[in-house]
């Protein structure tokens, strides 16, 4: 029996994508505005203690009584100096809200997007980026919550917004049912995974970029010892996530199909992913790699990573296939 769809929720769910988009595009500008502003007042601050500092030493001299060290830090740590304008406190609040909206509306889309045709809401390469920008978005907004990491805010924001026009604009079909293969509660458990684990290796990748293309002078973006921290906490979290997802997959395979592996071009570039990201995290943890060179090798498996999502679907076949691209 053919699966009714509910066209006003169908309707619903590319309006709460449109919102997503704007929700994060505002976000990334309020972002912007508050990594530079913060930042720049906080190198102004610096620059102001300098020359004070200098001239306190500088009182110190023969027959000169030695200045009060209490009194040094009074006249060059003025809260003035470093603490950043009213505004630029609010526009980062702002852009933390935005957030939090956008990131409301991207489930929105995708509850309304499931909901009309009574499924899971992955079951193409539209929908599964949808839910990929959503997971990376909750990634960095949840690791924002225990690590701070608001400097990613800006960077974050534009990549959820490019992948969410992207999917728009080349990979959107009409919501409808799905092959009998994905009728399946392996949905659930393995494309979930799969969704989680992209998102965190997503922005990860984010920060790597990040990192080679940092300038020692780019005093406004964040260290590269805080990008590169960054990277390897999230990349710790996904990659067991994702081992999780091969395994998950391996076992749908054996369901669906009667094996376990077949060398289908999809499960060969997932375990190729898999296998650069555990070549990171060994080379981290074996043999003390750190910086540029681990940084290229972690860029390397978000590479593959993205290839296996977009290349695979669009210039291999296989029984993985049905990912509806237009």
């Amino acid at each position: 029996m053919p699966v009714e769809v509910d066209a006003g929720l169908a309707t619903l769910s590319d309006q709460l994508i449109l919102a997503t988009v704007l929700l994060y595009v505002f976000a990334m500008i309020a972002y912007a505005l508050d990594l530079a502003f913060s930042r720049s007042a906080g190198v102004a601050a610096r620059a102001a203690e300098r020359p004070a500092l200098a001239t306190v030493g500088a009182t110190v001299g023969v027959g000169a009584a030695p200045a009060a060290p209490e009194s040094a830090p009074a006249q060059a740590e003025g809260p003035e100096d470093r603490t950043p304008p009213a505004w630029v406190v609010r526009v980062g609040m702002v852009a933390v809200g935005l957030s939090w909206l956008g990131w409301a509306a991207n489930l929105g889309a995708l509850l309304t997007r499931g909901l009309a045709v009574d499924r899971w809401p992955w079951g193409n390469m539209y929908e599964f980026v949808v839910a990929m920008c959503f997971a990376a978005v909750s990634a960095f907004l949840f690791m924002n919550l225990r690590y701070r990491v608001r400097f990613l805010g800006a960077f974050v924001m534009v990549t959820a917004a490019l992948g969410l026009g992207f999917a728009v604009r080349y990979l959107e079909v009409q919501a409808g049912p799905v092959v009998p293969a994905l009728n399946s509660y392996w949905v659930l458990i393995h494309v979930s995974a799969a969704i989680v684990a992209s998102g965190l290796f997503l922005m990860a990748g984010i920060a790597g970029i990040l990192y080679l293309v940092r300038k020692d002078t780019a005093v406004l973006l964040p260290s590269r010892l805080q990008l590169e921290r960054v990277a390897h906490r999230a990349i710790v979290i996904g990659f067991p996530i994702w081992t999780f997802a091969v395994i998950a997959g391996a076992l749908w395979a054996d369901k669906a199909w009667g094996r376990y592996w077949g060398w289908d071009p999809k499960e060969v570039w997932a375990f190729i992913t898999w296998v650069v990201y555990a070549a990171y995290l060994h080379a981290r943890a074996t043999a003390g790699w750190k910086g540029k060179a681990a940084t290229i090798v972690q860029l390397v498996a978000c590479a593959c990573l993205l290839f296996n999502l977009v290349g695979v679907n669009i210039f291999f076949g296989g029984l993985h296939s049905y990912a509806e691209v237009p």
